[in-house]
C-alpha cells in the first residue's frame, strides 16, 4: 500500500509541529524545511485543522500547533482519515469470471486490516526521535 501525498504531508506536517510544542510555527518555515509548496501545506493544514489536529492563527505573530497532545493523535487514525478504509479493490457490480473462485480480495481486506493495525500502535509521540 502507498501513501498519497497528502497523506505524507499531513503526517509530516504534525511531526514537525510536535518538534516545536512551545511555539507556533509557520507554513513558511515547513515549507522551507521539507521542500514542500505552501499551496499544498495550506490545503493538508485546512483539514487538520477541521479534524482537530491543529490549533491555527492567522495574521501577524500566527502560525499552527497542535491541538492535542502527541501522545493522543494516533498515526493509524490519522492515516486513515486521510486514505479512508475503503476496500483496495471493489469487485462488486464487476463482470469478473474468476469472481467465484478469486481470494484476492480477502487477501488485500486482511492485509490492509493488518497495516492499520501495525499503524495503530503508534502515536505522533512515539515516531519523533527526541
Amino acid at each position: 500500500m502507498r501513501l498519497s501525498r497528502f497523506t505524507d504531508y499531513a503526517v509530516r506536517v504534525l511531526i514537525y509541529s510536535a518538534m516545536h510544542p512551545a511555539r507556533l510555527v509557520t507554513l513558511q518555515e515547513m515549507s522551507d524545511f521539507y521542500g514542500i509548496s505552501l499551496a499544498h501545506l495550506r490545503k493538508v493544514v485546512h483539514k487538520l485543522g477541521k479534524l482537530g489536529y491543529l490549533k491555527t492563527a492567522r495574521g501577524k505573530g500566527g502560525g499552527l500547533c497542535l491541538q492535542r497532545a502527541a501522545a493522543d493523535i494516533n498515526i493509524g487514525n490519522v492515516v486513515a482519515e486521510f486514505e479512508g478504509r475503503e476496500s483496495l479493490v471493489n469487485c462488486a457490480g464487476m463482470d469478473c469470471v474468476a469472481r467465484p473462485v478469486c481470494g484476492l480480495p480477502r487477501a488485500l481486506r486482511r492485509a490492509q486490516a493488518a497495516f492499520y493495525m501495525e499503524l495503530e500502535q503508534y502515536t505522533l509521540d512515539d515516531v519523533i526521535k527526541k
